[in-house]
């Protein structure tokens, strides 16, 4: 796909016949008002509540690969607040996707009315470990991150179901009706003793997830929850009165929907009251129709957007550390996120996934780096760097917060803008079977980064681009 002017040469290579390549013009424009980036991250939920409570020198090699400034330099982190399941249930849920809650129920208590949140024996603060042990590490590693708490269901005590993934139905409702308050206290209160304890600011709270969608039924394996717009509406307005009354600065932010048609659809049944209570917009980018219409909104509404979720474009691609087919598919759908939504943040789901090729299976690529969930505690354990890490790696190395998204006229390519103005960064995307040569905007000269299935973020001279490649061009303008 190339929308900027092209022209196929023949170029010769050093022992071997001439091959043709491809030379596309970029034509950045540099003048237009758009989104001053923040940064990238990931979403901890299973993977910390894992590894987490791995050994020192796995689980600190893992925060440096993602929060390290010679890995790929992450700012951002969401936490999710586990809703956790009654004690006494059998395990159903995923591997680590038991994310513990901060509730305890006393002895003797029975049903499920017992639980006051003003009372300190019905909190659990030693709950959830190894997650925070993730936000002490982001902490040492980056200066100010920016931190989001979110829920992907209320407690069990607070569903229809009885069960925190999802009530019977997928379009049911599952937080019990008249439930809004004390799951927003619920909430709240967490945000604000994880302030205290561990010397962080969450500024924001996303009290909902993928919530107008009809797959969260109780026999999922993973926490979820339906919600109408309607009870979304009335969750949004509790949740702000709830940080209101604590006296947080944290706003909330909604409705983390899983596409940007289902967050339209959302944001128009809002009221406007609803929508005043609103201080960021997220949305998921796992379906990509209607994504300017989610882009105009968080425009025309002046609240800012963040694309809050995604990973595997290539769902069925099978589990295969160094292969490039899915590094190329995400690669292309990270440029198309930031070309339509231009959003201030891109945020991905799972960083570290499970193993997923067990008993002779295809498995999948989802996560940037692959490692056993299943393994003991105590290890040992593989840490596999894929591929996609590496993908990843050309974006967030060089597209760095405070840079300015500027749109590019060739559908493979971003370009983002320092705040000086001197710096130029465009990654693109070769899916293609022939080299391309990239010509960069008069005035401006630098060097090329490439991942590709021989290099790993490395410099390449000249401006050609390798068949089913990523370049990242790092260019100065110059005389500056």
């Amino acid at each position: 796909m190339i929308a900027a002017a092209l022209g196929a040469v023949l170029t010769p290579t050093l022992g071997r016949a001439a091959e043709p390549v491809v030379t596309v013009t970029l034509r950045p424009d540099l003048a237009r008002v758009s989104t001053v980036f923040e940064g990238w991250g990931t979403a901890l939920a299973w993977f910390a509540n894992v590894t987490g409570g791995w050994p020192a020198p796995d689980r600190e090699r893992l925060a440096d690969l993602l929060y390290g400034p010679s890995g790929l330099g992450w700012t951002i982190a969401r936490y999710n607040i586990g809703g956790g399941d009654r004690a006494d249930a059998k395990p159903y849920l995923r591997p680590g996707a038991a994310v513990p809650g901060f509730w305890r129920q006393p002895d003797g208590a029975a049903g499920d009315d017992w639980w006051n949140p003003d009372d300190p024996a019905m909190w659990d603060w030693s709950a959830d470990a190894n997650q925070r042990w993730w936000l002490d590490a982001i902490k040492a590693r980056v200066h100010a991150p920016i931190l989001e708490a979110f829920s992907n269901s209320p407690p069990w005590f607070m569903t229809v179901s009885g069960k925190v993934s999802g009530a019977e139905k997928g379009t049911d409702d599952n937080l019990r009706p008249g439930q809004e308050a004390l799951f927003a206290a619920y909430l709240a209160r967490v945000v604000d003793e994880l302030r205290r304890r561990h010397g962080i600011a969450f500024r924001t709270l996303s009290p909902v997830n993928e919530p107008n969608t009809d797959y969260w039924h109780a026999a999922n394996t993973q926490e979820g929850a339906h919600w109408s717009p309607r009870r979304q509406g009335a969750m949004i307005l509790a949740t702000q009165a709830a940080l209101r009354a604590r006296g947080l600065s944290t706003v909330v932010s909604a409705p983390d929907e899983t596409s940007s048609h289902l967050f339209l659809e959302d944001w128009s049944a809002y009221s406007s009251e609803v929508r005043a209570a609103i201080g960021q917009l997220n949305v998921h980018s796992y379906g990509t129709v209607n994504q300017t219409g989610a882009r105009d909104v968080a425009r025309a509404s002046g609240i800012r957007l963040w694309m809050s979720e995604n990973d595997n474009p290539l769902d069925k691609d099978p589990e295969d550390f160094e292969g490039m087919a899915s590094p190329l598919a995400f690669a292309e759908h990270v440029v198309m996120d930031l070309k339509r939504l231009e959003p201030a943040a891109w945020v991905f789901w799972q960083a570290v996934e499970n193993l997923s090729a067990r008993d002779g299976g295809k498995g999948s690529n989802w996560g940037l780096i692959k490692a056993d969930y299943q393994r003991p505690p105590e290890g040992p354990h593989t840490i596999h760097v894929t591929r996609r890490y590496w993908v990843m790696a050309q974006f967030s190395r060089f597209i760095r917060p405070g840079y300015r998204l500027v749109p590019v006229d060739d559908l493979d390519t971003v370009g983002a803008l320092s705040p000086d103005g001197r710096t130029l960064v465009m990654v693109h995307v070769n899916g293609g079977l022939s080299p391309r040569r990239l010509a960069p905007p008069a005035g401006w000269s630098g060097r090329m980064i490439i991942t590709d299935a021989h290099r790993r973020a490395e410099p390449l001279a000249g401006r050609v681009v390798p068949p089913r490649a990523v370049a990242t061009l790092i260019l100065k303008k110059r005389g500056s």
